[in-house]
């Protein structure tokens, strides 16, 4: 059973009669991914008879029952990966020449399967391409193969040097895009501010009278989020945590989208009192500013994760301790 995605399409095809993506499948890959982000380490020559060649390749000879990571390198595999054993490349290829009997992974690279070799596993391939020659792939009939190709370069790149995430390159591009943030913003706060002007109103003298504890209030919010949806996807049953799934996306939305709006006219008319002194306050001078501000904010080298987070907890908090005014008959 294969299953595909492509760019620039980006759809998944089934080559026979599937699902398209089964929930342990998913568990799979997100075991993997936890996996190799909790070790972060490449196989030692003492353990698995690696050897380093010019092209930032690691080679693993002989025959083992432990799992192969390579991070910021490709990854070859000679010898033989036993006992359900994988391999896992980020920022680089995963060559297989020998026999793997479990899961290989590349993000940020390819995997390359030679003529002779064998995988008994899943192959997952993120930016990259599965290749196999000619022939047939010696595969397990079972296994299934999922590939997003496109942005292999970048997340090439990204992954051997993560400090590039944190430090933004400058450019007109970069600019023009950050300008494009605050028109957008400011366009989205106006018209919900229009829209709903009551709770916009009511939600900026929260956030000024009690911002402990909106803060607070967010900060559980999204431990319970981060912990509770994976938890649903892996022990509840599909509709359960479909269902729930759908629900944090919608209070993520929501929040986004709510209480951006509250924190920018919040900022913004705290400014203008502070330092402008008008005469008389504009709430769309106040949006102006306060959007302005922020955008700039996030757009400062290293700096930049702390404010989003920042953003994102205390709008889930405001999300979560609106009021809502229902009329009913």
């Amino acid at each position: 059973m294969v299953t595909s995605i492509a760019l620039p399409t980006r759809q998944l095809v089934p080559q026979q009669p599937c699902n398209l993506l089964p929930l342990h499948f998913l568990c799979k890959f997100a075991a993997l991914l936890a996996t190799l982000f909790f070790f972060l380490v490449v196989i030692h020559a003492q353990d698995l008879g690696v050897t380093q060649d010019s092209d930032k390749v690691d080679v693993i000879n002989g025959t083992t029952d432990t799992t192969a990571y390579s991070l910021g390198r490709s990854l070859k595999i000679t010898g033989t990966l036993q006992n359900g054993a994988g391999a896992i490349a980020l920022g680089g290829d995963v060559i297989v020449q020998g026999r793997i009997e479990g899961d290989v992974a590349a993000i940020g690279g390819s995997v390359i399967q030679l003529d002779g070799s064998h995988i008994g596993g899943d192959v997952i391939v993120i930016g990259g391409t599965y290749h196999h020659g000619d022939k047939a792939p010696s595969r397990n009939p079972a296994s299934m193969t999922i590939m997003y190709a496109g942005y292999e370069q970048e997340l090439r790149n990204l992954i051997r040097n993560p400090s590039q995430l944190l430090k933004p390159h400058w450019s007109p591009t970069y600019i023009g895009l950050r300008l494009l943030a605050v028109l957008f913003w400011f366009i989205t706060s106006l018209a919900l501010t229009a829209v709903m002007p009551g709770p916009i109103s009511r939600g900026i003298a929260r956030l000024q009278l009690t911002l402990g504890r909106v803060a607070v209030i967010g900060f559980v919010a999204a431990g319970v989020i981060g912990a509770g949806v994976p938890f649903s996807l892996r022990y509840l049953p599909a509709p359960i945590s479909a269902l729930v799934g759908l629900m944090a996306l919608l209070l993520i939305f929501t929040a986004a989208l709510f209480g951006r709006v509250i924190i920018y006219g919040a900022t913004g008319l705290w400014l203008q009192r502070k330092y402008l002194h008008l005469t008389k306050n504009s709430e769309s001078t106040a949006l102006l500013i306060g959007t302005a501000f922020w955008i700039t904010l996030s757009s400062l080298p290293y700096i930049w994760p702390f404010v989003v987070a920042v953003v994102f907890v205390t709008s889930l908090g405001l999300a979560l301790t609106a009021r809502y005014r229902v009329a009913w008959k």
